[in-house]
């Protein structure tokens, strides 16, 4: 009911006109129809390092393809005269690997399961009693914590006192030579 008695407050967005986005956008200045300029400095400085970088990698990919190419060449024919046993291998080997993955996501499935339906049973059968004693255990973590922040600035104001201490007895000590 209190949300009924607030006034509606509308929200008015501005709408782009199409011409104003064909000539570069809202507020940009920049206006291509008129023919105002070329590339930023930024731009060029931008093209002129990577186009060096691109060079090198599109190498690398060129280079990658060729030696997979002769290697390929060179293995079909020992692939063609070992295929009689490499096949059941590759085969035994990708059941190895499913067998594996598939343990491991049914373990998994089943302790999120088991987790899931233990909370469950937790939740339903809760007291009141129970939600106390966390109050009361956050309570007495509280306490605690506040205490060594105590203990903790007792400490330092010892050890303050203790180096103001040593630090007169070492200039009385100082004077006395």
């Amino acid at each position: 009911m209190a949300d009924r008695d607030r006034p509606l407050h509308a929200q008015v967005h501005p709408q782009n006109r199409f011409d104003q986005v064909v000539r570069g956008g809202i507020g940009t200045g920049k206006n291509y129809q008129s023919g105002s300029g070329g590339p930023s400095t930024s731009q060029v400085l931008a093209v002129l390092t990577l186009l060096p970088i691109g060079g090198a990698l599109l190498a690398l990919a060129g280079l990658t393809l060729t030696g997979t190419v002769i290697g390929l060449t060179v293995a079909t024919p020992l692939l063609v005269i070992f295929s009689p046993v490499l096949i059941p291998a590759a085969i035994a080997v990708a059941m190895v690997v499913v067998g594996f993955l598939s343990s491991g996501v049914f373990g998994v499935t089943g302790l999120s399961s088991l987790s899931y339906v233990f909370n469950r049973l937790r939740q339903a059968t809760a007291t009141s009693s129970e939600h106390f004693d966390t109050e009361w255990a956050k309570r007495g973590m509280q306490d605690i914590v506040g205490y060594a922040g105590q203990k903790t600035k007792e400490a330092g104001q010892k050890t303050k006192e203790v180096g103001q201490n040593i630090e007169n007895k070492s200039h009385d000590q100082g004077v006395r030579a």
